[in-house]
């Protein structure tokens, strides 16, 4: 009986290290793609300042926010497909 009360406590603790490090790793993930948008973001308006609003490297700097935000987008549609699947199949 006390070998049964160990296994289960140390497959719970197990269990739950491997969901925290997953939560983890997607907040991680979620974080640096703000990052990515607020830099894309900051490196547009240096840019409208420095050559215009309708410049070339304006256009460019737009160019590059619109992908970094593509990319979050894939990153949270990813994430969504991946919980409807999961509900589809009975997955938790």
């Amino acid at each position: 009986m006390r070998m049964l009360r160990k296994t289960t406590l140390i497959s719970l603790l197990l269990g739950g290290c491997l969901f925290g490090g997953v939560v983890s790793l997607r907040a991680d993930q979620r974080r640096d793609c703000d990052k990515r948008i607020r830099k894309a973001e900051d490196n547009l308006h240096k840019e409208i300042r420095k050559h215009g609003e309708h410049s070339r490297q304006a256009q460019d700097r737009r160019r590059d926010l619109d992908q970094a935000r593509d990319r979050c987008r894939d990153f949270d549609h990813d994430r969504h497909y991946e919980r409807h699947r999961d509900d589809h199949y009975g997955r938790y």
